[in-house]
Order: structure tokens, then C-alpha cells, then sequence
């Protein structure tokens, strides 16, 4: 197999602030593997919180360059976690590479055997859940702003994690009753987040994702034993290896292809989580339309979707997955559906 990489910059709609950071621009690096006639479309958006950038990514994929061109024949997926098993042993933390590559495996597993992944799976496509629209910390402004934005959407997810979370949920309440999901992304202490908890109980909140920093795992189980509301672990869920040590903590689990290294091992995490008894979300970074196609792909086995990260861009170079109505609808075509937008990023994947 070839391997061939394109770095592009995704350009935010509005500016994406949350607890520890906020952006404009997000670099990713979209990837092809080329076998035969037939070349599969992966993407790696490096995340900052865990040591990665779109730098270490291009240098990690050099590494792996040379083992993949040995590399040819039919796929299935045993034989794509034969190949992924290795990289993810070189790759270590580079786990946005991993996934690149991986999803790319799966579509072109696709296209060689003419189904989309979902068909290769055995879900449903009509079975896709709803995905929430993030409303990310700012001002009262901006906020009405991208409330009236996600008009299409029957859920939100909100930001929070700063000194001016009362307000922000009190702004939203005042414009929509919309169901909502907030995510702290790791900003609250224990107290803290013991009293907002309380308060959003009355706010028509579904559940709460990552109140506490994440190796706060006994302080997050004594928050769990005084709130109502579900907890769901983003930042302290980074491995199949940490879900036993999270039950009773956390009642589900947000999987991101990037942060576990792509299709396969995101498969593995959902049945880990049944098995412990834990509901799923399949989450995002802000990626184009090719990692969250990938995603919504195996979104039917997931109880909530948040796979909004194209929609917050104004250039994503491919289509892919669409919403209706709050529902992810997946594309139709083998393997994951997906076509360039950019003829100068398909010359540089040499993709047709």
C-alpha cells in the first residue's frame, strides 16, 4: 500500500473556547492508502490535551510510511487489526495517526468489497441517533448566535468550565428548552461541581461529561453518589485498559476515534463498555468530514452521538455524513461514503 498525507487547516465558524483553550484553527492531516486502483480516505486531528500537533503527527506518519508499503491484498477485518496491532505498537501516543491510517484500512476494505462500513458491521443505517450541536463558551452574543445556528438540532451540548457558567445556562434557558448535554472538559472541583450539578438537575440537562480533571477518579465516584444526573468520562477514558477502574464513577463513556486510535479499537471500547455495564457516546474533535463520517459510520451502536466538528467549520474539504433534523443521515457508497471537495488535496492524496 501507498501512503500519501495533506495537511490542511480547518478555519472555525466562530472562535472554539472551552475550559483549558480556545481556537480559530484547527490543523489536520487528511491521509490516503493506495492499493491497486482502489484508495481508502482516513484523517488525524492531533489532540493538544494529550501531547499531540499537526508537527509530531507529520513526523509520526514518516515512521510508519515504509511498513505499509509491504502491505497489500484484500482486507477484511481480522487482517486490519493484524496491520493496526504493529503501528499501534511504534505509533505509542500518536494515536490521531493511528486512526488516520485505520479508517483509511476500513475504507478501503469498503470500496474493494463494494459495501458501505456500516453494511460490513451489520448495522442499520436508519438506526444513526441524533447528535447534539456544541454551543462553546462565549459571549452573550455570540451565544444567541449559535443557538439560532443550531436550529436543525434537537439536542445542544454546552460548554462549560469557567466562572460564568450560571449565565451561560440561564442565557440558553432564556432562547430554548431544548434537551441539553454539558461538558466541563475538566473544570470543576468537586464542590463546585456538586453545587452546579444540583442547579442543572432543574435545567432540562441529559448528563454531565467530565466535571472533574480526569485523574480525579474517587472524587468523580463521590460526585456520582450525590448528583442525578449520569456522569460521562471524556478525558479520563483514554484506553480499553481504563473502563473497569471508571465503573461506578462514570456511567458511560465518550469514545473519539482520535483518542482511541480509530474504527477497530473504538468497536472494542463499545463492547468493554456493555460488558461494564456503561452507556456510549461516540464523540469529536473538530475534524472534516472524513474522521466524523467514520464515526457516525458505527454511530448506531452508540446510545448518544456528538459528531458535530465539521458542522463548526466553514472549509471542510469533503462531504460526507449529513444531519436531518438532528438525525445523522450516513452517505450512500462503499466504505465510508466520503468525496473530496479540494482537486489540489485530492493531487496531493492522488485521489481521483
Amino acid at each position: 500500500m501507498i501512503l500519501k498525507t495533506a495537511r490542511v487547516s480547518l478555519e472555525l465558524l466562530h472562535t472554539f473556547r472551552i475550559a483549558r483553550s480556545a481556537d480559530d484553527v484547527r490543523e489536520s492531516l487528511l491521509v490516503s492508502l493506495r492499493d491497486g486502483g482502489l484508495a481508502g480516505l482516513g484523517e488525524a486531528a492531533p489532540i493538544a490535551r494529550y501531547g499531540q500537533s499537526a508537527d509530531s503527527a507529520a513526523r509520526a506518519i514518516e515512521t510508519i510510511m515504509e511498513p505499509l508499503q509491504g502491505t497489500t491484498g484484500d482486507l477484511d477485518r481480522d487482517r486490519i487489526s493484524e496491520i493496526i496491532a504493529p503501528l499501534s505498537e511504534s505509533l505509542g501516543g500518536e494515536k490521531a495517526v493511528l486512526a488516520a491510517v485505520d479508517i483509511a484500512l476500513w475504507d478501503l476494505m469498503g470500496k474493494q468489497t463494494g459495501l458501505p462500513v456500516h453494511e460490513i458491521i451489520g448495522l442499520d443505517p436508519s438506526k444513526t441517533p441524533h447528535t447534539s450541536y456544541t454551543i462553546s463558551i462565549d459571549s452573550p452574543r455570540m451565544i444567541r448566535k449559535k443557538v439560532k445556528e443550531a436550529e436543525n438540532f434537537s439536542i445542544l451540548k454546552v460548554k462549560m468550565g469557567l466562572e460564568n457558567d450560571y449565565e451561560i445556562m440561564e442565557q440558553i434557558r432564556g432562547l430554548t428548552d431544548r434537551p441539553v448535554r454539558v461538558d466541563a472538559n475538566e473544570g470543576w472541583t468537586k464542590e463546585e461541581a456538586l453545587d452546579k450539578i444540583h442547579w442543572l438537575e432543574e435545567q432540562n440537562v441529559e448528563f454531565i461529561e467530565q466535571p472533574l480533571p480526569a485523574d480525579r477518579i474517587d472524587e468523580t465516584r463521590w460526585l456520582s453518589e450525590r448528583v442525578s444526573l449520569p456522569l460521562f468520562a471524556d478525558e479520563s477514558i483514554e484506553t480499553i485498559d481504563d473502563i473497569p477502574r471508571l465503573k461506578g464513577a462514570f456511567s458511560g463513556i465518550n469514545i473519539k476515534l482520535m483518542k482511541c486510535g480509530g474504527i477497530t479499537e473504538a468497536l472494542r471500547l463499545i463492547e468493554s463498555a456493555r460488558e461494564h455495564g456503561m452507556m456510549t457516546m461516540l464523540g469529536c474533535m473538530i475534524e472534516s468530514s472524513i474522521g466524523i463520517t467514520a464515526a457516525a459510520q458505527i454511530s448506531p451502536l452508540a446510545d448518544y452521538a456528538d459528531l458535530d466538528g465539521n458542522i463548526l467549520i466553514g472549509n471542510d474539504p469533503a462531504t460526507g455524513v449529513t444531519v436531518k433534523e438532528g438525525r445523522l443521515i450516513l452517505p450512500e457508497g462503499p466504505g465510508l461514503g466520503v468525496e473530496l471537495r479540494d482537486d489540489s488535496i485530492g493531487r496531493q492524496l492522488r485521489v481521483p
